[in-house]
């Protein structure tokens, strides 16, 4: 039976990742550290036959090692993820975003096995100065430590030869939507919840761009992948998003407050440089190669995030953000 190894399988993206492929009767070996005290995020999944977790780092590369035979789909998800956090722990991010999956790259360059896919990130194209839409051709300008160690994992990635595996890398655009692991430090997941809760809410670069992507729209590329023929995705680079989905940060919260009624004005638009990447992002590749469109809408997004806060009336504490305390 084809196996699915998805390192950082208990995260945001890995849990929707988890779920989607046990919905289709698909064997996933969930290997994670658990830096975020998150073993609750896999808990519903214990009792799935074909679902296996291994606590482990990705740096863990014995571990990992052993683990995959010739029927074996490898997912790098697990990182320090965004900006802030890097920027935090910066030794930490280096040892495992950049060393880490180069040692594991080179640990398991020599093995026979399905497909490896390396999920990178738009945040490579940094600060564009076109009005065009980026492709997987354009220019990459990272402007963050984050980016900077997707793009040398990217080269790496391209420059493996004599491999007897299929590697493919997704540049996933800014992702939102819910997950057993839920983040509330992602652009369109925080304003949702600030808004909802009528805090003050600074809007940094309000007119710069970004591309979002829904976590199930995620999973549903990742599988999208694993089932191609390897021919049309040795060593291909794909952007994962929609081009409806290119917004700038003014026009999310416009359509938040369609939803919410404000008790007191307190978003405010600061017109200051802290985060200074504006890109808008071409998804035709993956549309046309692999036949894969998204599903969801940022206005879906909106709805169901405001559902879900209704629900929970914010018991859960485990979701606020991807910060290591």
């Amino acid at each position: 039976m084809e196996k699915n190894i998805i390192i950082g399988g208990a995260g945001y993206i890995g849990t929707v990742l988890t779920e989607y492929l046990l919905k289709k009767n698909k064997q996933v070996i969930c290997v994670d550290s658990l830096i975020y005290k998150n073993r609750f995020a896999i808990s519903s999944f214990k009792k799935k036959k074909n679902f296996k977790f291994i606590k482990a780092d990705l740096r863990s590369n014995k571990i990992i090692k052993k683990l995959i035979d010739k029927n074996t789909n490898v997912i790098i998800l697990a990182g320090l993820v965004g900006d802030p956090i890097t920027k935090k722990y910066f030794k930490l991010a280096n040892s495992v975003n950049k060393v880490g999956i180069d040692n594991l790259l080179n640990s398991i360059s020599d093995l026979n096995f399905k497909k490896l896919l390396f999920v990178s990130t738009c945040s490579n194209y940094g600060l564009s100065k076109t009005n065009k839409l980026l492709n997987e051709k354009s220019k990459l300008n990272p402007i963050s430590k984050y980016a900077n160690d997707k793009v040398f994992i990217e080269k790496k990635i391209l420059k493996l030869n004599k491999i007897n595996f299929c590697p493919v890398i997704l540049r996933f655009a800014t992702a939102f939507g819910l997950s057993k692991r839920m983040r509330f430090d992602l652009t369109i997941n925080e304003f949702v919840k600030e808004i909802y809760l009528n805090k003050s809410l600074e809007i940094y670069d309000f007119d710069t761009y970004r591309p979002y992507c829904h976590t199930i729209d995620f999973a549903r590329a990742i599988d999208a992948v694993i089932k191609s023929d390897d021919k049309f995705v040795y060593k291909e680079c794909f952007n994962v998003g929609n081009k409806k989905n290119n917004f700038q940060k003014k026009a999310i919260v416009d359509l938040i407050l369609k939803k919410i009624k404000f008790k007191k004005n307190s978003i405010k638009f600061v017109n200051k440089s802290k985060d200074r990447r504006n890109y808008r992002v071409n998804f035709n590749k993956i549309e046309k190669k692999l036949k894969f469109k998204t599903k969801y809408s940022v206005n879906y997004g909106i709805k169901e995030i405001l559902k879900y806060l209704n629900q929970t009336k914010l018991k859960n504490k485990n979701f606020y953000g991807n910060y290591k305390i």
